[in-house]
């Protein structure tokens, strides 16, 4: 089944990488975001509410069906702070960046 493609706009704010996307026509529950590495991914559905017959129609722009998304984000994030919020059909996505001094990474030397 083919998926439609999200447009987002992606920009840092202050301490937190910002991800925003009309998903107009979509609800809360039918989205699923998630964060491995530096990979984000955003997949729902929008179910249309056709009442037109097939040759009724003169114009259909309108994406309705499975969508999703993937970003690669431009930050090392703290995943397990992102919130999300949807409002007005906008989906917002905060996930503050960690800081470069966060990132401690022990380094074993081999004898």
């Amino acid at each position: 089944m083919e998926e439609g493609q999200l447009s987002v706009d992606v920009f840092r704010d202050k301490q937190d990488l910002v991800v925003r996307s009309t998903v107009s026509g979509a609800k809360p529950e039918d989205i699923d975001i998630s964060i491995h590495g530096d990979l984000m991914t955003i997949r729902g559905k929008r179910e249309s509410q056709n009442t037109a017959r097939e040759e009724d129609w003169f114009y259909r722009e309108c994406y309705w069906g499975a969508f999703s998304r993937s970003i690669v984000l431009p930050y090392d994030v703290k995943a397990d702070k992102a919130e999300a919020s949807m409002t007005n059909g906008v989906l917002e996505i905060r996930i503050p960046i960690r800081d470069v001094g966060e990132r401690n990474i022990p380094i074993r030397i081999k004898e």
